[in-house]
């Protein structure tokens, strides 16, 4: 028998804090974050479809969309500057890349392809890239560094299309028919948020594909060499397959997408990687809410954040892709990006509509 009770107690409690240390999380709580993420809708003052959404910093981002539209904003989102591009109103830009306040890219998918590059805020604007053959169409860009980035296509004679800038954009060159990746028949790229395509670091690639197969292919060399793999995703008709990749660091990855005729159905639209993309393994419990365009990651949250987007909805995860939790969501969205340096980001859609992320 104990002599004082008090002390057994006092041991007893030390023993459950010290376990409440030493175990933190659980299962139950992994997916509570102590504030919970959601949308805050701003005015875009435009009704374009946005797909394109690149962040540089907590105050600057630019979007794109369709009939030549891009949107800037260097205040944070409080106010968003729309503007047309000269020469290129029946284009859609599907994706954007921006370097700065006063630099972006904007990416034109279809016949002719067109690429523009501005460097004063949008101010003017210069055609870089020009393409008016049978069959092209482009579905992603994607930049390493502010000099050296890549943009690829759908296949054109049975290999997918890949073109490469040393000079930020002001110039291009296709890559040899080496380096463009034997596809499938009837496997392609998903132009639905330009995040297709994904870089990490400062030579890896990775390209989500879908159709009859759906599969992940790597580069460790700027996209001179590509291997893939099955993505693990809904695959099998031309409506479904991955539209997005995202990589943390060279290893941890997380790969969406479903089937786009079926916008509800939360069915082999995600998987994860630690291995750099060489295999993956498909969420089949707790899955995001339904077919989802784009994920990313969000900065410097820790756990890190994930999130992921689609028309449906949106959701969250906190274990690196392994399960999602969804988020109160406007209809509608397409593609979804996190600031470069900072930890802003910025969800786009239909119907112009833009939302900043926020923990509640």
């Amino acid at each position: 028998m104990n002599r004082h009770p008090r002390l057994f107690l006092g041991s007893c409690l030390g023993i459950v804090l010290a376990a409440a240390i030493v175990f933190p999380r659980t299962e139950q709580n992994s997916l509570k974050p102590a504030a919970a993420p959601g949308w805050s809708v701003q005015t875009s003052g435009t009704t374009a479809s946005l797909r394109g959404i690149s962040v540089v910093d907590d105050r600057t981002a630019w979007a794109s969309g369709s009939k030549g539209t891009v949107l800037r904003t260097v205040d944070g989102g409080t106010t968003w500057t729309a503007m047309i591009v000269p020469g290129a109103e029946t284009t859609d830009f599907r994706d954007i890349e921006a370097f700065g306040a006063n630099s972006a890219l904007a990416m034109g998918i279809s016949r002719p392809a067109k690429i523009f590059r501005t460097d004063d805020g949008g101010k003017t604007w210069v055609q870089t890239y020009h393409n008016d053959a049978e069959g092209i169409f482009l579905d992603g860009l994607a930049f390493f560094d502010e000099k050296n980035g890549l943009a690829v296509g759908d296949p054109m004679d049975g290999r997918f299309f890949i073109i490469a800038t040393e000079d930020g954009g002001k110039t291009w060159s296709p890559l040899p028919p080496e380096s463009r990746p034997v596809g499938h028949e009837g496997e392609a790229a998903f132009a639905a948020s330009g995040t297709s395509l994904a870089v990490q670091g400062k030579t890896r690639a990775w390209l989500a594909t879908g159709g009859p197969v759906s599969r992940v292919w790597r580069s460790e060399d700027r996209g001179r060499l590509w291997e893939a793999v099955s993505s693990s995703l809904l695959e099998g008709t031309a409506s479904t397959g991955g539209f997005s990749a995202v990589f943390s660091d060279e290893r941890n990855g997380i790969t969406v997408g479903g089937d786009y005729k079926a916008e509800a159905a939360a069915v082999g639209n995600a998987a994860v990687s630690i291995d750099g993309g060489k295999t993956w393994t498909p969420v089949n419990n707790k899955q995001p809410g339904g077919f989802r365009e784009a994920v990313a990651f969000v900065p410097e949250t820790k756990p890190q954040m994930a999130v992921t987007v689609g028309p449906s909805g949106s959701d969250y995860s906190l274990d690196g892709g392994r399960s999602w939790a969804s988020i109160e969501t406007p209809a509608g969205f397409h593609s979804v990006g996190f600031a470069k340096k900072g930890r802003a980001g910025w969800a786009v859609g239909k119907n112009g509509l833009i939302a900043k992320f926020e923990m509640r």
